[in-house]
């Protein structure tokens, strides 16, 4: 089974710790057994790093999964640090439309769609994308990355049973205390955590990622 099917698998509900900004934090991931790591490529986060600065990337291939994230970006850079070996997977959390993933899809890189969710409404097109997994968090038009706050987990719930098949990330506000009533109530594939993992963003807190592994029964 390779790490993204791990990751995806239904039989467990994975941890994804989003915002990681150096190697050191990411081999500590590694070490104690969190199934993936989101390095964020939007120029305008709080956690943003540059792909100059993420070249430690590489030396992490096989022993976490790696994922991008990209807010409205054209395809040239994610693909390019697919191909070099940078990363695994392709996070687009911005605008982008099922048109704007064909490129992807075409070449066979793997990749998750982060949706902004309301109301159910606002899933119509996710199907569309074909993405490996949908990552839902709060709805917040012109703020990307994630919000912090959490949203109704009973429209996830929902989208689930009308999409079985299609693995969904859970994020938005989700910590240490509440992480297993999520598991519980939306199980999803993965829960995605930001800043309920960290002291400042980007500064990470190795206790509370303890915690949720714990949460999670790991």
């Amino acid at each position: 089974m390779s790490l993204l099917e791990s990751f995806l698998d239904p039989a467990r509900v994975s941890l994804k710790i989003c915002g990681v900004r150096t190697r050191a934090d990411a081999e500590k991931l590694v070490a104690l057994g969190v199934d993936a790591l989101g390095v964020n490529f939007w120029p305008m986060s709080k956690r943003y790093l540059t792909p100059e600065d993420a070249t430690w990337l590489r030396a992490l291939d096989g022993k976490i999964l790696r994922v991008g994230v990209f807010v409205n970006e054209t395809s040239a850079l994610p693909v390019r640090l697919v191909r070099d070996g940078f990363l695994d997977v392709v996070q687009l959390h911005g605008d982008e439309e099922p048109e704007d993933a064909e490129v992807f899809r075409a070449g066979e890189i793997p990749f998750f769609k982060a949706i902004g969710v309301k109301t159910l409404a606002d899933l119509a097109r996710a199907p569309e994308f074909q993405a490996a997994a949908i990552l839902l968090d709060a709805h917040a038009p012109g703020i990307y990355g994630g919000t912090g706050e959490v949203f109704d987990w009973e429209v996830a719930s929902d989208f689930r049973r009308r999409n079985p098949t299609l693995p969904v990330l859970l994020a938005g506000g989700i910590t240490p205390e509440n992480a297993g009533l999520a598991a519980m109530s939306v199980q999803p594939a993965a829960l995605d955590i930001a800043s309920g993992a960290e002291t400042s963003p980007g500064i990470k807190d190795f206790g509370k990622i303890s915690a949720f592994l714990k949460a999670l029964h790991r």
